[in-house]
């Protein structure tokens, strides 16, 4: 454990920040699984919704720091794509 009182502190929000994006990226996971789920379905309108649903949470994880944008981007590309492939 550290010694100095600002690398305590450090340890703490690295902590807490580590939850949190954990927290975050669990949500945007389930979300995707929405659309997958969908789109194996073959129900269309739902994997529309959820694929705006799913792009939402991937789009506040970018900005909260979670997700590069670049990330978000390919994957909201990727599930746009697989949705748009679907008969």
């Amino acid at each position: 454990m550290a010694n100095i009182k600002s690398a305590k502190k450090r340890v703490l929000v690295a902590k807490t920040r580590t939850e949190r994006n954990k927290a975050i990226k669990s949500e945007v996971k389930t979300y995707v699984k929405k659309v997958d789920a969908a789109i194996a379905a073959g129900d269309k309108e739902a994997a529309k919704q959820a694929l705006v649903d799913a792009e939402v949470k991937l789009t506040k994880a970018a900005t909260k720091g979670v997700y590069h944008k670049n990330t978000v981007s390919r994957k909201v590309g990727r599930l746009s794509k697989a949705v748009d492939k679907m008969a």
